[in-house]
């Protein structure tokens, strides 16, 4: 059943796919950065685009090699050249797979990747990252100007629909990893691969093995609570008093921000209009996939179907998701927003405007959170998801940039 799962997989294609084939196609001018959490099919991505290239290549992964550095680096790209020179060919592309993995690794492909540029040798390049935040460091460190990047997201319910033919209630409890699909019906074997095969890996191998964390445990503890609390609002007196041994706010935004960066859970600031306010807010914790939140549930999906109030939290969250994931990929930001007894709960803004959206059962009580904030801050739109307006099924298929 894997076999056949992994084979699908294989066929369906994103369309990150179509952009890596536009840019590759083109004279060589930048490298081609890929980046984003794990098993979202950043590997698959270029398998299948290696499956249609007509041109010699070269794939290589530092997360195979114990050690890998920059005399590797050098190592492999100098084994591309001297494929280029045997096959004669008018270009080559050498691709790195997890090249976060080698250390400093910025400055080998800086140097390598200049040389080539200097010497007019026609070797096209692939680097692909599960760590955000160390991929960005290496990129605006030492690669400026040389890079365009392709963020992967993990998978939506309208991609989960057309591959497995997942209806809206099973994308929302099992959420969007395509790897675990042929599991949800034996839903301890499906958790059991979510913490061990997707969590642990994700926190142990793109955070902890990469990143100075003094206390891990802490921020393990810190991401369960931030699932479980998905779609609320804690301040970080309340984290801190659910937390042992938390030390200060400080150290527990640092964490939050690299879970965040490893495309597991964000807290989102307050919008307020001017950023030292924003930065100063208590989180709303998000998760980027609602599978993280079930994971840790013992609730069935038979369960949560019958159960309103956790459905609609389940609900509120895929939301999130939904928005979180297309913000990466066509860059605006999210916040919620919260004074006295209005809240809103998604808070969109993009080039100075400002969309409003509100996740309600009640029209009414999402209509005065709405009105009060449209006084304040005259969003270009307000949007309540759920109601008849809009249900929120139709918005999980919604590109939110078209809300601009």
């Amino acid at each position: 059943m894997l076999t056949v799962l992994s084979n699908f997989v294989m066929t369906f294609q994103r369309n990150h796919l179509q952009i890596l084939k536009t840019r590759l196609a083109e004279p060589r001018q930048f490298i081609q950065v890929i980046t984003g959490p794990r098993q979202v099919g950043k590997t698959t991505l270029v398998l299948q685009f290696l499956g249609q290239y007509q041109q010699p290549y070269h794939f290589v992964s530092a997360d195979a090699v114990m050690g890998a550095g920059e005399i590797w680096i050098s190592q492999q790209w100098e084994t591309a050249r001297m494929k280029w020179r045997q096959v004669k060919s008018g270009e080559f592309l050498l691709v790195f797979d997890e090249i976060q993995k080698a250390g400093d690794w910025s400055e080998a492909v800086k140097k390598e990747w200049d040389d080539d540029t200097l010497t007019g040798k026609p070797i096209k390049v692939i680097l692909l990252g599960s760590s955000r935040l160390l991929i960005q460091q290496g990129l605006t460190e030492s690669l400026g100007g040389r890079f365009e990047l392709i963020h992967m997201s993990h998978w939506s319910f309208k991609e989960m629909q057309e591959a497995f033919g997942w209806d809206e209630n099973r994308y929302v409890w099992f959420g969007g990893y395509p790897g675990s699909t042929s599991l949800a019906d034996d839903e301890e074997r499906w958790r059991s691969y979510i913490r061990d095969s997707i969590i642990e890996t994700s926190i142990s191998r793109d955070i902890l093995m990469l990143t100075r964390v003094n206390k891990p445990a802490l921020m393990k503890r810190l991401f369960e609570l931030g699932c479980l609390y998905s779609g609320q609002i804690l301040s970080y007196t309340k984290i801190l008093w659910q937390l042992t041994d938390a030390g200060n706010t400080t150290t527990l935004s640092h964490y939050l921000e690299l879970l965040d960066t490893a495309g597991l859970l964000a807290g989102l600031e307050k919008f307020s209009g001017t950023a030292l306010r924003q930065r100063s807010s208590s989180p709303k914790f998000q998760v980027y996939n609602n599978a993280l939140i079930t994971a840790y549930h013992s609730e069935t999906f038979h369960q949560a179907t019958v159960n309103p109030s956790l459905r609609g939290r389940m609900v509120e969250s895929a939301v999130g998701a939904h928005l979180l994931n297309h913000a990466m990929e066509e860059n605006f930001d999210v916040f919620y927003w919260r004074q006295g007894n209005y809240e809103v709960d998604f808070v969109i803004a993009k080039n100075n405007r400002v969309v409003a959206l509100e996740v309600k059962s009640s029209t009414f009580s999402g209509l005065k959170g709405i009105r009060a904030f449209a006084g304040l801050f005259h969003p270009v739109r307000t949007l309540l998801i759920g109601s008849g307006e809009l249900p929120w099924q139709q918005f999980l298929t919604l590109d939110p940039l078209t809300l601009f």
